[in-house]
């Protein structure tokens, strides 16, 4: 018996990242007046909804990988945007916070990325909306509230 894969229109893989580029367009729409990456956002975010935190799990929350996140928190912190002090008691610790400018940047921006998620729950219906998040945190096995 031949094994076969899914075409490519039922390919997981191809629609996550298909899903992704429509998730992320209107994103990068919004980003493109600020001057930031979308990663540099992602850090932002998270920062503002956690607080301070170390760099590993930043890294983690943020989805990002420890050495990209090292050199993002190295660019946000020359923009002003985060402040990077080393823990007193293990030197090789780093916490990341975000600054009054950075969190500016996002309180500015609060009402177009609402928008931004409202436009998808009324693509998708509320209740959906809902399910595809917990759906996909079924796939991530690191996932976090």
């Amino acid at each position: 018996m031949a094994k076969s894969l899914p075409t490519t229109a039922r390919s997981l893989p191809i629609a996550l990242i298909r899903a992704r580029e429509g998730v992320m367009s209107p994103i990068r729409d919004m980003l493109s007046e600020t001057g930031i990456t979308e990663q540099q956002w992602r850090v932002l975010r998270v920062l503002s909804e956690y607080g301070a935190m170390d760099t590993k799990t930043l890294a983690d929350r943020s989805s990002l990988l420890f050495p990209s996140l090292t050199r993002i928190a190295a660019t946000l912190r020359e923009k002003g945007l985060v402040t990077q002090t080393r823990d007193k008691k293990d030197r090789r610790r780093q916490f990341v916070e975000i600054t009054q400018a950075g969190q500016k940047l996002i309180d500015d921006h609060l009402d177009q990325a609402s928008q931004i998620v409202l436009d998808f729950k009324a693509t998708l219906g509320p209740d959906n909306y809902e399910t595809l998040l917990d759906l996909l945190a079924m796939l991530d096995p690191g996932a976090h509230d």
